[in-house]
């Protein structure tokens, strides 16, 4: 399954600082973007702890013998134990926290995603762009329970607290799942500071119209910020390239 794929992060126009993370594997197995919370410095750490923790676990034991939902599953966990590690040895970092998505390519013929927190993996088929990952969110159980419609829980003020994150020792289920892909599929992970400022139509949009995956992840990021980009930006794009 060949595939193509370019990523990039800006800080927006608000923010001082980017506490967002992204990792590509340099071969397209594996894509990362974590957003971190928690302060000036601990969001930057939190979100930078992650992305190696997990990038790190899945290099040296990606020819192991765990199936792929156990390899994502403890590579979060050691993500989230790293995080409180550092918690306990830097206690002003004591809030500090972060959401992370991640696209693994290691089964033939499926890739798998995991996810924590509101950092989001979208599918493009043909005209189509479907939200992959469910947000671990405040206001998306409330859309469950239909107590909120969606369109009012992208303007709610408690859209932004998030019912889990890594850097919580009472981490519960990590969502793992399959994700069906087929030639010509783009796929997108994303922080909130994308998702924030774009409705699905506007993120859409560049993803069918730009076929370069650089290209399309340059303009996802200025059309946020044309937006406000009240909030850091990353976006990883992955194109399943037509045989």
């Amino acid at each position: 399954m060949k595939r193509s794929f370019a990523g990039k992060t800006d800080t927006g126009l608000v923010r001082s600082v980017n506490q967002d993370s992204y990792y590509i594997d340099s071969d397209g197995r594996f894509f990362i973007v974590a957003d971190g919370m928690g302060g000036h410095a601990g969001g930057q750490e939190a979100s930078r702890i992650a992305t190696q923790a997990i990038q790190s676990y899945l290099l040296e034991h990606w020819e192991g013998p765990e199936d792929s939902p156990l390899l994502l599953e403890k590579a979060f966990l050691i993500a989230n134990q790293a995080i409180l590690t550092d918690q306990l040895d830097h206690p002003e970092r004591a809030d500090m926290g972060t959401t992370a998505v991640v696209l693994m390519f290691r089964d033939e013929g499926r890739p798998w995603c995991a996810n924590i927190g509101d950092s989001r993996l979208y599918r493009l088929h043909g005209s189509r762009l479907e939200q992959i990952t469910e947000d671990q969110t405040w206001v998306a159980q409330a859309v469950k329970r239909k107590a909120l419609t969606p369109d009012q829980a992208r303007s709610h003020p408690w859209r932004h607290v998030l019912s889990q994150c890594l850097g919580r020792d009472d981490l519960r289920e990590i969502d793992i799942l399959p994700v069906d892909v087929q030639p010509g599929d783009r796929l997108l992970l994303c922080s909130d500071g994308l998702t924030e400022e774009l409705s699905d139509p506007l993120i859409a949009s560049p993803l069918k119209s730009i076929r370069a995956c650089e290209g399309a992840a340059n303009a996802l990021i200025q059309a946020a910020k044309d937006k406000g980009g009240r909030d850091n930006i990353t976006v990883v794009i992955v194109t399943i390239d037509l045989k």
